[in-house]
């Protein structure tokens, strides 16, 4: 789980979309992780996983979160501010969108131990 030897895997513009952890040192089974570093998939052939990374994309960056296991109460819900090697940066979705000012939440990156867990909503 040492991000050093993950491998980014890109989109066509040069965006990462997501990482590849080696599992065998030579590189035909790999972890998929998403941008937050989070596993995403079974350990799996190469190119099967990068398909399922590129797939999936940024866009979950975009989803409501919860930390911890928290209980998803409207209101108390996460979005993502920034997410970089230096950490993830995250404030209450509500407050965000109506542009006041509210408190920011650091966690590491990459969030290996999966702190954060995207709202599924009905």
């Amino acid at each position: 789980m040492e991000p050093g030897n993950w491998v980014s895997v890109q989109r066509d513009d040069g965006e990462t979309v997501g990482y590849l952890d080696p599992v065998t040192s030579n590189y035909d089974v790999v972890v998929p992780r998403n941008i937050l570093g989070q596993q995403i998939g079974e350990p799996s052939d190469y190119a099967v996983a990068e398909a399922l990374v590129e797939d999936r994309g940024i866009g979950e960056l975009m989803n409501l979160w919860i930390l911890d296991g928290q209980e998803a109460v409207v209101g108390d819900e996460l979005t993502i501010l920034e997410v970089s090697p230096d950490g993830i940066v995250l404030a209450n979705a509500l407050r965000v969108k109506a542009l006041e000012s509210t408190q920011r939440i650091h966690i590491p990156w990459p969030d290996v131990s999966q702190r954060l867990t995207s709202v599924k909503r009905p």
